[in-house]
């Protein structure tokens, strides 16, 4: 009897270590995947706070508590599930052409915030009202959903690509933990950033002088740590639409943009032994990015051109 109980007790060890294991390589993969999105990510965190500008401070996390739950909706009903029959049961070409607009849509928007910076035809969003009506912030919200919804696509078919040789559960689980963990990644991310400028002044209203000097640097602090994160953004995009660009136009068979790269990375690589993987990351980044600004500036002109875009340029 006590041998079949320690035998039991034995298969449950090996199965709990088993499940452990298993769970380890869930998040591994989760993570490596996650990291993968990171210039989507950032650009999501960069978008979001505008929606909440000028809006009253006790409507401003209800407001991103609702898109938040609008970006989860939109991950685990609509993009998981879409993802999840397209590595299952569409051609092998399928995702990594459905990168490349990604990756095409991506540097767009990247070389399009450059040519904004530099014309200094920056987009203007106008200033809420600092009382909104029910109506109102619906709108609000429910524009800020549909933004998320492109951001959110590309990131979960940017993970998609990083698992998609793992089995059809372990790829469902693994998109599961990507989609909820960047969804409260980026919108704790942008809760903390909006409220900081509110924690700023209860701190300068404190009769503590080092209250007050970190309440005014936190309020000051605000615009700059937004114009960072805006900057962050647009490299990464540029750098990620770039690298999905190279490689995705290499597993279609057009090689000698990613041949070109990559040979440019092995030889900077070589050249300083030491520090070669760094080095060697550096230079497949920036080249990444120069491709990146380039397809975008071309999309750009390209979009400028079209009668749409002119008669919105002279209405404004």
């Amino acid at each position: 009897m006590s041998a079949g109980l320690f035998g039991l007790l034995d298969d449950i060890a090996v199965l709990a270590r088993l499940a452990a294991a298993s769970v380890d390589d869930v998040g591994a993969a989760a993570a490596r995947a996650s990291a993968k999105a990171a210039g989507v990510v950032v650009d999501d965190t960069a978008v979001t706070p505008q929606y909440v500008q000028g809006v009253a401070a006790k409507r401003e996390l209800p407001i991103i508590k609702k898109i938040a739950i609008g970006s989860l909706r939109n991950k685990l009903f609509f993009i998981l599930p879409a993802a999840l029959l397209l590595s299952q049961f569409a051609p092998d070409w399928v995702l990594p052409a459905i990168l490349v607009c990604g990756g095409t849509f991506l540097a767009y928007e990247g070389a399009e915030k450059v040519w904004e910076r530099v014309s200094g035809h920056h987009a203007d969003t106008g200033e809420l009202a600092t009382e909104v009506s029910p109506e109102q912030e619906k709108t609000m919200v429910a524009g800020a959903v549909r933004t998320d919804f492109i951001l959110s696509a590309e990131i979960m078919v940017i993970a998609l690509n990083e698992v998609i040789e793992e089995p059809f559960v372990s790829r469902a689980v693994i998109l599961l933990v990507v989609a909820i963990g960047i969804t409260l990644l980026v919108y704790g991310i942008v809760g903390a950033i909006v409220k900081m400028d509110d924690v700023g002044l209860a701190l300068a209203q404190r009769s503590s002088a080092l209250a007050q000097k970190v309440g005014l640097a936190l309020v000051k602090a605000m615009p700059r740590l937004l114009a960072v994160i805006s900057l962050v953004g647009t490299a990464a995009m540029l750098w990620v639409g770039g690298h999905i660009l190279l490689v995705q136009l290499h597993e279609l068979g057009v090689d000698p943009p990613y041949d070109f790269v990559h040979h440019l990375e092995e030889e900077a690589a070589s050249a300083l032994e030491a520090i070669g993987g760094v080095v060697g990351w550096l230079v497949n980044t920036a080249l990444s990015a120069v491709v990146g600004l380039v397809v975008g500036a071309i999309v750009v002109v390209v979009m400028h051109l079209l009668p749409s875009r002119k008669r919105d340029a002279a209405a404004h």
